[in-house]
């Protein structure tokens, strides 16, 4: 049967941020397969295993195609099926309501990365928030401290190139899972070994990446800033900085201060890695030009996770790493893309100053933010009943029955099933859109490769039709997808400049002008960091090592809670994104214990479990396992939809609404319970 590939680009929540291609049958207008695009530099022509069955998710039967209201309990799953024109007026009409009651104010947004798309991200959505005087989100609950770290150290986000590892001699994975959360940057790893490059991961978990390096050093969790402060001081105790490229560094003699009160044997004693370990890999980092670090969003999920980061950053510049082609380290490349905002999102529409509500403490904003109160939350590209932090604050504010919501989703999620209205979504496979990663430095433009199916309408378009239903005349509202892309690309940064909308739809992707072919990319060779001073900031006396708070070593450790949980980024899902699939859901509801923890405890490996603190509890399965978690460390693969559970709980019910020393990002991997056998 004739047909035909159609370009798209992958939208989850990954740093790779694919080019695919698409295969459809022209007599059907279906997709039969998809695959890599070969001729993307980064991609390679292969895919995840995710994004490998994303058909599946595309042609699922339970797939959400029609606009529905509630007409049963909150979380009963009982709603019907209604027109459009009655979803959007009886959106427009409560809104309305609610603004002249209690203030336009009491309306939150509520999304995040479900997908990484410009326009149905960040575009006309923000637009409408920002006109109708909506309290603004602070989108915390992934990157925010590591975000601040490097924007504290440096200024800017911007990363070691992903085709620069293959020349590195020495590449720390620290806490990078990256066959899981970053396997395009695989073959490059695969390339440098070859070469003789050593693979150091340092991780709590023993993951797969762990497994296939040539050394895996765990870690107690939350205690990475300890681990970075004892290598800094193995180095300036050894004379091994390099000493050319410190004069690059503001606060270079506050940072050896701080660093030379954490010995490697005071770290061991926090970190759990041997004082030897540390000297040895402190000695190697100093030593081996070039060598990168690729650490991941998992270093920063606790009480001092942004210091870890800039703390980590810091043995980078004092060892002058980033002079190298190959050197360097790599948390996210979003810096390059600075795309003009401003004109995406309009924040000039806002009628006055509006409160900002962090996403990583919606339980408390739900059930105890006044003046005035949460009334209505419109939800999209998240999941917050499964995702956002101490779950049954979040599932009680969720089942209020005077708090208005709407969500605009693929699937009834467990956020869908508490909606007042629910709006069918379009996938990334059959909008128009514009594409930034954080893991390379590639623009990318996709076009619709598939018809959307029954009523589904993409984010711009609801958006832009509730704005008129609120009576917004304001001309941004009648922009069309390829104006919002004109606007994007209409900046003032050189890496995008003569880059056109007319070129990335003739090329699929294009890299930025970053002033030196791919591989060659260093843009702090010479110091020159876009600092006040121009220099790079370790943060000084600010990276202190205090244990998170619900640690082994911790002030918040009791008798009752001695076991720390890591709720661990599953292979094979993007956080809940693929959580109705059964396969994903047996593979979610099992938790990994070591065996010492789990004989402790007469608990026996398939046996069903109960893990509780004082937030909650939830029951899982068993798994013991004496290679992929150290004793006092419990690991929970992935996240579960809480409707998947005999009790609707899942997860997150065990984690905090605390936040991180800097970014105010969401704590998950600072997290203390206790488990014993049901």
């Amino acid at each position: 049967m004739p047909s035909s590939w159609r370009h798209s680009v992958c939208a989850l929540d990954c740093p790779d941020c694919c080019s695919l291609l698409v295969q459809v049958e022209d007599a059907t207008g279906q997709a039969s397969r998809l695959k890599g695009d070969p001729d993307h530099p980064v991609t390679r022509g292969f895919l995840c295993a995710k994004v490998a069955r994303y058909l599946d998710r595309e042609y699922n039967p339970d797939r959400l195609l029609y606009p529905m209201k509630r007409t049963g309990p909150k979380g009963s799953g009982q709603f019907t099926r209604i027109s459009w024109e009655e979803a959007i007026t009886t959106i427009a009409t409560r809104l309305t309501a609610i603004a002249d009651e209690f203030g336009a104010q009491a309306i939150l947004p509520y999304s995040y990365a479900g997908t990484m798309g410009l326009l149905n991200g960040s575009s006309m959505d923000r637009r409408f928030f920002h006109r109708l005087g909506a309290s603004r989100l602070d989108r915390t609950i992934c990157a925010s401290a590591g975000t601040a770290a490097l924007n504290a150290a440096m200024n800017t986000r911007l990363g070691t190139e992903p085709e620069q590892f293959a020349h590195s001699k020495l590449i720390i994975a620290w806490g990078a899972n990256i066959l899981s959360t970053n396997v395009h940057l695989w073959p490059f790893i695969v390339e440098a070994r070859r070469n003789g490059a050593r693979l150091v991961v340092i991780d709590p978990i023993r993951t797969k990446t762990a497994s296939l390096a040539d050394q895996h050093i765990p870690i107690h969790p939350g205690s990475d800033l300890a681990l970075a402060l004892a290598m800094a001081h193995v180095i300036f105790r050894d004379g091994l900085e390099d000493q050319n490229y410190t004069q690059h560094i503001h606060d270079l003699a506050e940072y050896r201060e701080v660093a030379a009160g954490m010995s490697p044997e005071r770290a061991a004693a926090l970190t759990g890695v041997a004082a030897e370990t540390i000297e040895v890999l402190a000695r190697e980092l100093a030593t081996t030009q070039p060598a990168v670090i690729r650490v991941n969003y998992g270093v920063q999920r606790s009480d001092r996770g942004g210091r870890a980061v800039q703390a980590i950053a810091s043995l980078v510049a004092i060892t002058g790493q980033f002079q190298h082609i190959g050197g360097g380290i790599t948390l996210s490349t979003s810096g390059a893309f600075a795309v003009n905002r401003q004109a995406l999102e309009a924040p000039e529409l806002e009628p006055g100053p509006t409160r900002l509500v962090n996403m990583s403490a919606l339980g408390d904003a739900l059930t105890a933010l006044g003046g005035p109160p949460v009334k209505a939350l419109i939800n999209y590209n998240s999941n917050p009943a499964a995702i956002a932090p101490d779950q049954r604050k979040v599932l009680q504010g969720l089942h209020r029955e005077d708090l208005f919501t709407v969500v605009l989703e693929q699937f009834l999620t467990d956020t869908a099933l508490r909606a007042d209205i629910v709006l069918p979504a379009t996938t990334f496979l059959e909008h128009t859109d514009l594409y930034f990663s954080y893991g390379h430095y590639y623009l990318q433009l996709a076009r619709p490769a598939l018809a959307a199916p029954g009523e589904c309408k993409s984010n711009v378009e609801v958006f832009r039709l509730l704005a008129k239903a609120m009576g917004f005349r304001d001309a941004c509202f009648d922009d069309r997808e390829d104006d919002l892309i004109r606007q994007a690309l209409h900046s003032d940064s050189p890496y995008l400049t003569g880059i056109t909308l007319e070129q990335l739809e003739r090329e699929r992707f294009v890299r930025l002008n970053l002033g030196a072919p791919s591989g060659e990319f260093l843009p702090f060779a010479a110091g020159q960091f876009p600092t006040a001073h121009g220099q790079f900031v370790t943060g000084g006396k600010e990276l202190a090592y205090v244990p998170p708070i619900e640690s082994r070593h911790g002030e918040g450790k009791s008798a009752g809670y001695p076991l720390e949980l890591i709720s661990w980024k599953s292979p094979e899902a993007m956080n809940s994104t693929f959580g109705n699939r059964p396969d994903l859901d047996q593979f979610t509801s099992r938790v990994i214990l070591h065996p010492i923890d789990a004989a402790q405890r007469n608990i026996v490996d398939n046996a069903p479990i109960r893990l509780f603190n004082d937030r909650g509890a939830v029951e899982a399965i068993a798994q013991l396992d004496a290679q992929q978690v150290q004793p006092g460390v419990v690991c929970a693969p992935g996240i579960r939809w809480p409707s998947k559970s005999k009790q609707g709980l899942g997860i997150n019910v065990l984690t905090s609404q605390r936040l991180t020393d800097i970014g105010n990002g969401a704590t998950f991997y600072s997290c203390l319970i206790e488990v014993e056998a049901c």
